[in-house]
């Protein structure tokens, strides 16, 4: 009998990523040889989870010490099919750039041509920083042109051509691109926090329901978010229900940025929004208001009549507020929310509630 999940020690970020990873293509841009070493392990992990990778290097040694199989030339003419039945053929291939004086523009040429779904670009420095020295995690073009007009606010105007290379690769189509420091891919590729920065064509959030094949990510969300103080530790039925009516702000369409659950007050009338919990990666990118937006229109296609949320953290209170919820006694929420509930924890709960607008008769009564 199979373990449930509570019980399975294997489920974790890095086994998430990586069957992200199953049989999609990304490419690496190695610049130096002694980027070899951090890279070989990573490489390995991706090709043991059936990914594929693509190493694009300034010089034939970096794919010698790598061990890719076969090298193609850059210059191909018949490079992209070349590429094509190669990765039939082996998991990990390399590409040696001729021109390594023009080796960026020649490298984001390529990574173009071969339409990989995602661009590693290691670079010693790591992502991007601000003046204060903040590693901003999750960057979109817009945001990238901004800083690129604003060379003061980073940490160092030294790597602005690398900044513009990557805006001219997100440009050129790459849907995105990694920058990160060559000991830091396994955590930027495998985990939520990465250690480099996500670089991105578009801001784009969409919140969709929750599907099974979504459970192992949002179970460990859940799991951080309790031993994080923000979430109320829950049994495994009552994670259930919260996956059951779970849904998640992907960004990019892939990676799960947040997650939340619409739960029915025993009185008919209302609901909660339980489990709200958004990574720090991908904030201010409005996660936790498009999930809070989700759940309102949820609750008002239900033709409930308020919705409501409860929290230990005064931070997270205030961004209920902006939401247009109100700060209630604890009197004013459902009396089944308290039945075996933590007395310590509480004491220390504030809770806020959102009257709904009665749904209009035109809206029930219309259908496209």
């Amino acid at each position: 009998m199979a373990e449930s999940p509570e019980g399975r020690a294997g489920f974790s970020e890095r086994e998430f990523y990586l069957r992200e990873f199953r049989g999609r293509t990304l490419a690496i841009i190695v610049s130096r040889a002694e980027f070899a070493d951090p890279l070989a392990p990573v490489l390995a992990e991706l090709a043991g989870a059936g990914a594929r990778a693509i190493v694009i290097a300034r010089e034939a040694r970096i794919l010698e010490l790598l061990q890719t199989q076969p090298v193609l030339r850059a210059s191909d003419p018949r490079l992209e099919g070349n590429v094509w039945r190669a990765l039939h053929e082996s998991p990990l291939i390399g590409i040696v750039v001729a021109r390594a004086e023009d080796f960026g523009d020649h490298a984001r040429e390529l990574a173009r041509k071969l339409g990989v779904f995602k661009l590693v670009w290691l670079d010693p420095d790591g992502g991007i920083r601000t003046k204060s020295g903040e590693r901003l995690a999750f960057v979109h073009r817009a945001e990238l042109a901004e800083l690129l007009a604003e060379p003061r606010r980073l940490q160092s105007t030294q790597r602005l051509r690398l900044w513009r290379e990557i805006a001219d690769m997100l440009d050129a189509g790459l849907p995105a691109i990694n920058v990160c420091a060559p000991e830091g891919l396994g955590d930027e590729l495998f985990t939520y926090a990465g250690s480099g920065t996500l670089f991105t064509r578009e801001r784009y959030v969409t919140v969709r329901p929750l599907g099974v094949d979504d459970f192992d990510a949002a179970h460990d969300l859940l799991r951080r978010g309790v031993d994080e103080g923000y979430l109320a530790p829950r049994d495994a039925a009552d994670v259930d229900a919260l996956l059951a009516a779970g849904f998640g702000a992907f960004v990019e369409g892939r990676d799960l940025a947040g997650i939340g659950s619409l739960l029915p007050s025993l009185d008919g009338q209302g609901a909660e929004v339980a489990g709200l919990y958004t990574l720090t990666r991908f904030l201010g990118e409005g996660v936790g208001f498009s999930l809070v937006a989700h759940a309102l229109a949820e609750a008002e296609q239900r033709a409930l009549s308020y919705v409501f949320a409860c929290t230990v953290s005064e931070r997270v209170g205030s961004f209920f507020e902006r939401n247009g919820f109100r700060a209630v006694p604890q009197d004013e929420i459902p009396a089944a929310k308290w039945r075996d509930y933590d007395p310590e924890r509480r004491d220390r709960l504030r809770c806020y509630r959102r009257e709904l607008a009665p749904a209009s008769s035109a809206s029930q009564g219309s259908v496209a």
